[in-house]
């Protein structure tokens, strides 16, 4: 299984739960709780109802974000973020969908009461999970279909004299120094500036 495919499958059977945002016809973001039915190497699944003011959302502007998150608290927390374009792809996976998620049959009783649901594929995407119950915290990215990873966060220029006041204000402590120009690791990063801030070389700069 690939990296990004550990990531989707956690979403589906840990986190299960997420919060989509979506854009209205006056270009506003809308957010709604959906959630993440099944997942593939090609993408993830989930399914609304054609008469949903959700649905109608999706077929004007086919993109997405969502974010869920897993934790009994804020520290022991773990999130996935996902940005990525959906389709339509019918009630084909309907009957796999019931069959893994079997509360649905709560929701829809009956053939009949399904016939007005229709499913969607997130099918490219670009995210991160983010892990807070670890020290330092952790993140990584991960992207699926024709996505491309995006670079985020801050980097060191050749301005750098290796004089560590960066890391003496970075609260994860997560930029090397015993390297000049220094170097941050950007899984412990939690792309908060501070570095940046406290530069006086102006040395740090953001992505």
């Amino acid at each position: 299984m690939k990296r990004y495919e550990e990531y989707l499958h956690m979403l589906v059977n840990e986190t299960h739960s997420t919060i989509f945002a979506t854009v209205d016809n006056n270009g506003n973001p809308v957010t709604c709780a959906i959630d993440i039915m099944l997942a593939d190497e090609e993408g993830l699944y989930f399914l609304t109802a054609r008469g949903k003011a959700f649905y109608d959302r999706l077929v004007s502007h086919p993109i997405i974000s969502l974010t869920g998150i897993k934790g009994k608290n804020t520290l022991s927390s773990k999130s996935i973020t996902i940005c990525g374009k959906v389709k339509e792809i019918g009630n084909g996976l309907i009957p796999e969908i019931f069959a893994k998620n079997q509360y649905m049959a709560e929701i829809y009783p009956d053939e009949k009461s399904r016939t007005s649901l229709t499913v969607f594929q997130i099918y490219e995407g670009e995210g991160e999970f983010f892990d807070l119950s670890v020290k330092p915290i952790f993140r990584e990215k991960f992207s699926f279909g024709n996505a491309i990873i995006r670079e985020t966060g801050y980097f060191v220029t050749e301005k750098c004299d290796g004089c560590s006041l960066c890391c003496d204000v970075c609260p994860q402590k997560c930029i090397d120094v015993s390297y000049t120009p220094v170097k941050i690791k950007e899984e412990n990063c939690l792309h908060c500036g501070r570095c940046a801030e406290a530069c006086d070389r102006q040395a740090i700069e953001r992505r």
